[in-house]
């Protein structure tokens, strides 16, 4: 207990002389070296409140102003045409009193300037927000911008030609627009199409068509009051009913994991992997905390995104309740969880307000390593409880876990800044079977052994004993795009920035004196024990009905895609509609995430990528209907990057009629068609995982650094959740997820109908269609669609 004792800063002793004071100079340094960073922090915070306060302009174009004015008033001309001296009549009398009349003019000077510097960032950032309201650019095709595009951009890089912060933007971004009912509901028909039979598209037409002529004109009128007074009339809604609402599980239907680098493992020493991802994770929560991360943009454009995912980035978990779970957020915390062989662990990765050393990390981490003592009764697995059901789980945290030492600990993993699992198993892309390895590897990281992960923590890290690592990640919080960010940091700075010795440890020195990583204390008691065993076979139950398979696709990347002036992801899209096809023997409503982070608050919309023109394409190609085959595959690929860009820019189908729906459900009135709608099963979900959001390393020069990215787990239960990264130009990684229940599905079958979708795709377009593109065969295809 040595480790408790030093926590104690004074010790006192009642004597007959009196009170006997005894002080640990030691813990008081401690104590004060923490308030410090905690001070600094504080003022950094105020400090960047300020200059995102008044952004696009400085806090010192307040002297500008001020100068600007004196010096007119100087050469006795008065830039406020008279307010200056009406601010002077209305100065307190305690200013008449003490400041002679020079000095009470120069008072009102400073009011007037302070008030005009003030109009004009409003002005700016007015402007700003018009400027970023503009879309049409995304509708232009490439090579041909319009004039006013032109000068839109130019506009917008003067504005935005300061450094801006993490936030400074936000404030500028426009808010998500609610789309007239009559376009959802067209396009949404539009989208049902292919999917259905004459005497069904009828009836869904009929239902659509009344919806819009009665009930859901009402519905609108809310929405668009609830879009005037909220930031972002879908995200709040969003998150509570798709994600904390949910009681089932949400190991495998909802959180989603990351891989780690494919060829290369920076060092095998379990320890010095999580000695380095430690640093590099809380040196990005710094970077996060200062806003040192320059705001995310549009690939290739001066256009930013939203920030508000990072905000609850770190200190963050997911507590369950009876009807609604509900996320916590801290804004410090100076430690990390850690389990290990089914001991929990308090690791402090601060001391006298320092970070720890990547060397001493790893220190504290082999201590853990080292440790043989058993776990507790009923520790071991505890964290099955977050992996099962969310109603038993919050009935035992409120009985069991609200006080004495089962609350300490418990509040030492959910506020910590994150979780760490050193697994004891190997895991990766290796041995005699390396494709098998890869997939076992995938469903380990996205539910391991079911109670060795805290799956209610916004992320927990995965180290395995070879030294590979991973993330889990909660989805409530924030969508991938925003955890591959921080991932693809952290992977670059462990491998690129900090590095390791020849001996494959941390760099550093290790200061010996450090206190032991604190064990938690728990006390189990035989109703949570039976609790833990019951959500573990549920959890246990469908970890086991997982398919999981990951391959790279290494037959051709997006360069040779984008030779062919061809949209990589619509390449990738229409191939996962002819596998599927394939795979079925039909069509299926298709789920593609985008993303509405144009808008303030935005998270994701959905691109329903089967279309007419695709399914018309794909049909064209099994029956061997060659004459217009590519004119069939342009129209698809245009069809789908429409959809993408009226998804992304507040136009989409169903984030508009899932707030409808919910409206509908305060309001108390039921629509037979909103009711359908939401019902359609997404048989095949996909998303593409961004890569290289930060040039932090070149992969042409680093190839062997390739990024396996992530998956999650199937959304229907007669589905297939696909998940893709484009790698560099020459490689394109999947991850397919299925069920072994269902006897349709098969992870491994659909993985080759990708491969060779795709490839059939591209001997196609790389023929020669110069014969095919003449004349009118574009337009005979349209008639034919």
């Amino acid at each position: 207990m040595a480790e408790a004792h030093q926590a104690v800063a004074f010790q006192f002793t009642i004597t007959p002389e009196g009170i006997d004071l005894q002080l640990s100079y030691q813990a008081l340094n401690q104590i004060y070296l923490s308030g410090v960073r905690s001070w600094k922090k504080r003022v950094s915070r105020m400090r960047n409140s300020l200059i995102k306060g008044v952004y696009p302009a400085s806090p010192s174009s307040w002297l500008f102003v001020v100068i600007a004015i004196l010096a007119t008033m100087y050469m006795r001309s008065d830039p406020s045409m008279g307010l200056i001296t009406k601010i002077q009549q209305h100065l307190p009398l305690s200013l008449h009193v003490s400041l002679s009349s020079q000095g009470q003019t120069m008072v009102s000077a400073l009011v007037f300037s302070t008030l005009l510097w003030l109009s004009l960032i409003l002005a700016l950032r007015f402007c700003l927000k018009l400027l970023l309201s503009y879309h049409q650019w995304m509708f232009e095709q490439h090579g041909r911008v319009s004039n006013v595009t032109k000068v839109w951009v130019t506009l917008l890089r003067l504005l935005s030609s300061r450094k801006p912060l993490l936030y400074s933007y936000q404030t500028s971004l426009p808010h998500l627009p609610v789309p007239p009912i009559k376009d959802t509901v067209s396009r949404y028909l539009q989208s049902v199409r292919p999917l259905l039979t004459d005497p069904e598209y009828k009836r869904m037409t009929e239902l659509a068509n009344h919806f819009e002529l009665n009930l859901g004109n009402r519905l609108q009128r809310y929405l668009k009051l609830k879009a005037l007074w909220a930031t972002n009339y879908v995200s709040d809604w969003w998150e509570e009913y798709i994600y904390l609402r949910s009681r089932g599980p949400i190991m495998v239907n909802s959180n989603y994991y990351g891989m780690d680098f494919l060829y290369v493992t920076p060092t095998p020493v379990q320890a010095a992997r999580a000695g380095n991802t430690i640093t590099a994770l809380l040196l990005y929560r710094r970077k996060v905390n200062r806003e040192e991360l320059k705001p995310t943009r549009v690939p290739g454009t001066v256009i930013p995104l939203c920030a508000a995912q990072c905000e609850r980035m770190f200190n963050t978990t997911r507590t369950p309740g009876d009807q609604t779970d509900v996320l916590q957020h801290w804004q410090d915390s100076e430690f990390v969880a850690v389990y290990h062989k089914g001991r929990y662990f308090r690791l402090w990765v601060y001391r006298a307000g320092r970070l720890l050393s990547p060397r001493e990390i790893e220190y504290q981490i082999q201590r853990i390593l080292d440790d043989l003592s058993p776990p507790q009764p009923g520790e071991d697995k505890l964290g099955a409880l977050t992996a099962g059901d969310r109603m038993p789980w919050s009935r035992m945290r409120k009985q069991y876990f609200s006080s004495g030492i089962n609350k300490r600990s418990l509040d030492a993993i959910e506020r910590a800044a994150f979780f760490i699992t050193l697994d004891d198993e190997e895991q990766g892309m290796r041995g005699e079977d390396p494709a098998g390895n890869l997939d076992r590897y995938a469903k380990s990281l996205l539910h391991g052994k079911c109670y060795d992960r805290w799956f209610d923590k916004s992320f927990s890290i995965v180290i395995y004993k070879n030294g590979k690592s991973g993330l889990n990640a909660e989805h409530s919080w924030a969508d991938a795009p925003t955890v591959a960010h921080l991932w693809e940091y952290t992977l670059a700075t462990d491998a690129f920035q900090l590095g390791y010795t020849e001996d494959g440890h941390c760099k550093g020195d290790v200061d010996r004196t450090l206190p032991m990583p604190q064990r938690l204390v728990w006390d189990i008691p035989s109703e949570v024990q039976a609790q833990v065993c019951i959500s573990l076979a549920v959890a246990q139950a469908l970890a086991d009905d997982v398919d999981c398979h990951v391959f790279p696709f290494r037959e051709f990347g997006k360069g040779r895609i984008k030779k062919l002036r061809v949209s990589p992801d619509a390449f990738i899209q229409i191939g996962l509609q002819l596998a599927y096809y394939r795979d079925r023997g039909g069509f299926c409503l298709t789920y593609e995430a985008s993303m509405t982070r144009l808008f303030r608050e935005g998270r994701t919309e959905t691109v329903r990528s089967c279309s007419n023109e695709s399914s018309a394409f794909v049909k064209a190609l099994e029956n061997g209907e060659m004459c217009s085959l590519l004119i069939f595959f342009r129209l698809a690929e245009e069809q789908h990057q429409n959809l993408y860009r009226l998804a992304m820019t507040g136009a989409g189908i169903d984030r508009h009629l899932f707030c409808l729906y919910v409206v509908s459900k305060y309001l108390g009135v039921e629509s037979p068609f909103l009711k359908e709608v939401l019902s359609e099963p997404w048989r095949l979900s996909t998303s593409q995982t961004p890569v290289q959001q930060m040039e932090l390393f070149d992969l042409k020069n680093n190839p062997e650094f390739i990024s396996l990215g992530g998956g999650f787990g199937p959304v229907a239960d007669d589905g297939y959740g696909v998940s893709y990264i484009i790698v560099g130009e020459d490689m394109i990684n999947f991850h397919v997820s299925s069920k072994h229940s269902c006897s349709q599905t098969d992870s491994h079958r659909f993985g080759a109908q990708i491969s060779k979708a795709l490839q059939d795709i591209m001997t196609l377009l790389s023929a020669d269609t110069k014969t095919a593109t003449k004349g009118t065969a574009k337009p005979q295809a349209k008639k034919l669609l």
